[in-house]
């Protein structure tokens, strides 16, 4: 693959009678040296490849001209369609198609625009016939928000990655231009790839660690009995006032990799919250491990990393949309409010869940009330027993 800053062609010259004079509309302006010289370079390709002159005008006014090639090369070739023609293809209502393609996190089309393509209509078939095979609606517009939430997350973390390995100072306009249409080019079928093999490994994954109680499914009781940790970053909110973002990007960074090694089956990493993560597991023990792993881990990074604090609480939660909601979820989250820097806080319930063996436990004084939390709570800081 090519990722020099050589010439790249965006799509073969067409012939053109008149050259378009892009000084004369205002495309070059503020630009002057290697800067212009890019500009044009990339002006010409583009207006020989067939953007029309509206696109050029808009995108240099946006001041994402450099993003035109990619754009033309992640865009699907073939027909255009309006909406109402991609819900009638599909068999879909309107009113349920747009809600699709928000719950996805797209831009609906405006003004009954023919912006849709093949690859769209397709989409929306295949979500037809899971209408028609019996899947409610709600749980498919859930699906299709945590799906379209998800996604969005990779890309933009790929982005990142992509713009590190690839660019460097100095690059001008058309180099970030055609770069990054070669780099999509290369790349996407294999990240296309990766990411359907990352499917069905989950699906693996997450069949083999879950125990379904399938009297209960049958009879509705969507509710599972977990155990929750919740582990934030100690003065986190301190610290974005005294160092740069880029260092804060840093260690939440750091933090996620670190949630991501301690989280092995069966405890899941369910989300990342800011400076905080969310582990769960059906089983009580590991859990415990996996969230001592993640404090220490914390405390071996140095004194440039703050020291992690955590909570953790049972009991019966319901899973939506790839999150958990329910007391124990709310209570983990205000017992880690409670806990030292370098401490792991626990209900008495998950204690005796777990049991003594290879802990110590150290039962705070009195019973706590937690704000929005009914009754009053035990709770029992926890270490390995060699650290007593």
């Amino acid at each position: 693959m090519n990722t020099g800053t050589g010439p790249i062609v965006i799509a073969p010259y067409r012939s053109a009678i008149v050259a378009t004079d892009f000084e004369a509309e205002g495309l070059l302006d503020g630009l002057d040296g290697k800067a212009r010289d890019a500009r044009r370079r990339l002006l010409d390709e583009l207006d020989a490849a067939g953007v029309p002159l509206e696109e050029l005008r808009a995108a240099v006014g946006e001041g994402r001209l450099a993003l035109l090639p990619l754009e033309r090369e992640l865009e699907p070739e073939g027909p255009r369609y309006a909406f109402a023609q991609v819900a009638q293809r599909a068999g879909l209502d309107e009113d349920f198609l747009a809600a699709l393609i928000r719950a996805l996190g797209l831009p609906l089309p405006q003004d009954d625009e023919a912006t849709l393509t093949d690859l769209d209509a397709e989409a929306a078939e295949i979500v037809a016939g899971f209408r028609a095979a019996g899947i409610p609606d709600e749980p498919l517009l859930e699906a299709t928000r945590v799906l379209g939430h998800s996604l969005s997350q990779f890309v933009s973390a790929t982005r990142a990655v992509l713009g590190e390995a690839f660019f460097q100072p100095g690059d001008t306009e058309y180099d970030v231009a055609t770069r990054w249409a070669a780099v999509a080019r290369a790349l996407n079928p294999q990240l296309e790839r990766l990411v359907m093999y990352v499917l069905h490994a989950q699906q693996v994954v997450q069949l083999r660690q879950d125990v379904f109680d399938v009297t209960g499914m049958t009879e509705g009781a969507l509710s599972t009995t977990i155990s929750v940790a919740f582990a934030d970053l100690a003065g986190f909110t301190r610290l974005g006032e005294t160092v740069p973002v880029s260092e804060l990007g840093s260690i939440a960074g750091k933090l996620t990799a670190m949630a991501v090694d301690a989280a092995t089956p069966p405890v899941r990493l369910v989300k990342m919250i800011g400076d905080a993560a969310m582990l769960v597991s059906l089983e009580p023990r590991p859990l415990l491990e996996a969230t001592l792993d993640l404090v220490e881990a914390a405390d071996e990074v140095g004194e440039d990393f703050p020291q992690l604090r955590a909570g953790i609480a049972c009991g019966e939660a319901l899973q939506r949309a790839g999150d958990w909601f329910g007391r124990p979820v709310n209570l983990a989250s205000r017992i880690t409010d409670r806990a030292r820097a370098g401490s792991v806080l626990v209900t008495a319930e998950f204690r005796e869940a777990v049991g003594d063996d290879g802990f110590g436990w150290t039962k705070l004084p009195g019973r706590r009330r937690l704000k929005g939390i009914s009754g009053e709570v035990e709770l029992y800081r926890v270490r390995r027993a060699e650290a007593e």
